[in-house]
């Protein structure tokens, strides 16, 4: 059994739900829209949250429909966030795949980004859950935050760890956390659970995003994100922090304030990276990574065996081990 089908498992009947009423709720007689929708359903993605969603649910209990109802707003509000965050950082490409602005244009991006919002809230507002709804709006003022943290950052000369963490707190493990947290509290989980739930998606959404950023420096085409991406959107992540703060080198912090200006050239963020490689940070962001994950498996450790702490941890591996 490979890495995939040992998580989905336990939750294999459960996930089709959540596949039929996820295309349910984007059904549309728009052909504009249905047409963008279309194109966001080729991207084929693993649905990493909403199967995350599942797991803590059937860790705590039994999958209802208000679990698939969460897992469904969810998985809208992180696609709403991904189309709008295109249209900002002005990327033509997604995973390999072209952008919803690149192929149609800003305007019905930012427009399809809408609707997927008012539909995650429309999904929301079908469990039936004070808590969950909370927590899903909570999550919707985070992500955008943590996307004017980062655009409030460019301008900022400090290459700093504590903002990077603040940035990635907001976006990826906020998502991440949001997605065990309502999980949890779909199956009547008590503040104790609900808490180490919590917990458990921040760790992993934290080794999300470093093997994220760490994908920047390779110049593997099965990436499906072009090397380098990040800087050429002006953005400075965990391994190059890491070693313009622990060397003396100052063409290449030079070469880092031009990226954050927006100014530097391929080729002088070729030498970035070079830099960056050399320096070790790409090993650094692999340590504090594995940190993040054995944070995380010590969490599942306190469980009692079973098929759910098996595929969890099974997920742990495939976040931090996974080549795309």
């Amino acid at each position: 059994m490979d890495g995939l089908s040992l998580i989905k498992f336990p939750i294999i009947d459960e996930l089709v739900d959540f596949k039929n009423l996820f295309d349910h709720s984007l059904s549309s007689s728009n052909p504009l829209l249905a047409g963008v929708i279309e194109h966001l359903r080729q991207r084929n993605g693993k649905m990493m949250r909403p199967i995350l969603v599942l797991l803590v649910a059937k860790l705590y209990g039994e999958i209802k429909p208000v679990t698939l109802h969460a897992a469904v707003s969810l998985e809208l509000l992180h696609t709403a966030s991904l189309v709008h965050d295109d249209v900002v950082d002005e990327s033509t490409e997604r995973r390999g795949q072209l952008s919803v602005n690149a192929i149609f244009n800003n305007k019905v991006a930012v427009l399809t980004g809408d609707y997927l919002l008012a539909t995650c809230l429309v999904q929301a507002g079908k469990t039936m859950n004070h808590e969950i709804i909370d927590v899903i709006s909570k999550l919707g003022q985070d992500l955008s935050e943590g996307e004017l943290l980062q655009l409030s950052n460019v301008s900022n000369p400090i290459f700093s760890e504590r903002i990077y963490f603040d940035v990635i707190r907001k976006k990826t493990a906020a998502l991440f956390a949001t997605c065990t947290k309502a999980a949890a509290l779909s199956v009547d989980a008590d503040l104790t659970k609900t808490e180490y739930a919590r917990l458990l998606g921040e760790y992993i959404g934290v080794c999300f995003q470093i093997k994220d950023d760490i994908f920047d420096y390779s110049d593997s085409r099965e990436i499906g994100k072009p090397t380098g991406n990040d800087m050429l959107e002006g953005k400075l992540t965990l391994p190059v922090i890491y070693a313009l703060n622990n060397t003396e080198n100052e063409e290449a912090r030079g070469l880092a304030v031009k990226v954050k200006s927006g100014v530097a050239t391929t080729d002088e963020i070729a030498d970035l990276i070079a830099f960056t490689k050399a320096s070790g940070g790409i090993e650094y962001a692999q340590n504090v990574m594995f940190e993040y994950k054995q944070k995380a498996l010590d969490l599942l450790a306190q469980l009692p065996d079973s098929a759910v702490k098996t595929s969890l941890q099974a997920y742990l591996d495939y976040v931090v081990d996974r080549h795309k």
